[in-house]
Formats: structure tokens, C-alpha cells, sequence
């Protein structure tokens, strides 16, 4: 399955699970700023994506932001640490690693979202699928 395929299912299921409009949803369409994705939406999303491409994704290898919630060695002052950052890029070695970067540079908590865009989907559809 090439990337533009992949792109194609993962915004229909976009579309549908977030009653976004079709022209919204582009490769770097950030879910929550962009399309309006609450944190109950990304279980939807996982769901769907599971069913739209007949694969399991374990619960946080697609959205792993649950790891930072509480532990004071990953989050310190509503940042993310360097310890943390090091996990982050292991847990998510199919995000684009010029927005991570990106992201290092301010690590703050509330721009994770940032990070969750429809490239990564996409991104890690295609890892999994060996695409």
C-alpha cells in the first residue's frame, strides 16, 4: 500500500470520526488544533484505524501521551524533560523528526498535541503495515 493510499483511508476515518470537513484534513492537519479532536476522539480514531486496516494497535503506540501524566523524571514545570523527550522519540519512532525537534526545542506540555498530526497517522500506519 503506497503513502497516498494510506492517506486516503486514514482521512476518510478522519472525516467520519471527527465530522471533519474533507478538505480540512491534509498531511499536516494537527488533530486537536486543527480538527477539533478531543481526548475521547483519539480512542474513536485508534478504533477505526484498527478496523479501516484490519490491524491491532496496542492502547498508547499510536498516541502515547498517557506515559508523561504523573511522572516527575518526564515532566517537570509542565515540560517535558530531556528523559522524557529521549522516551518520547522511543515510543514514537515513526513521528517526523523535524517536528519533534521542533518540539524539543519548547517542550511544553500543552504543545504535545502539536505532534499529533494526520503525517503521523500516516506515518505509522505504513511502519506497521512495512509500507
Amino acid at each position: 500500500m503506497t503513502q497516498d493510499e494510506i492517506f486516503t483511508k486514514v482521512k476518510a476515518t478522519l472525516v467520519d470520526a471527527l465530522n471533519a470537513d474533507d478538505d480540512a484534513v491534509t498531511m499536516s492537519s494537527r488533530l486537536q488544533a486543527d480538527l477539533g479532536a478531543e481526548s475521547i476522539d483519539f480512542l474513536d480514531i485508534v478504533f477505526r484505524l484498527e478496523r479501516e486496516f484490519g490491524m491491532k494497535i496496542p492502547r498508547g503506540e499510536l498516541f502515547p501521551e498517557a506515559i508523561f501524566q504523573g511522572d516527575p523524571d518526564l515532566v517537570e514545570d509542565g515540560k517535558i524533560t530531556d528523559k522524557g523527550l529521549a522516551e518520547l522519540r522511543d515510543k514514537m519512532p515513526f513521528a517526523d523528526p523535524t517536528e519533534v525537534n521542533k518540539f524539543a526545542a519548547d517542550p511544553k506540555m500543552e504543545k504535545m498535541g502539536d505532534l499529533f498530526t494526520v503525517s503521523l497517522i500516516v506515518r505509522y500506519i505504513a511502519m506497521k503495515l512495512g509500507a
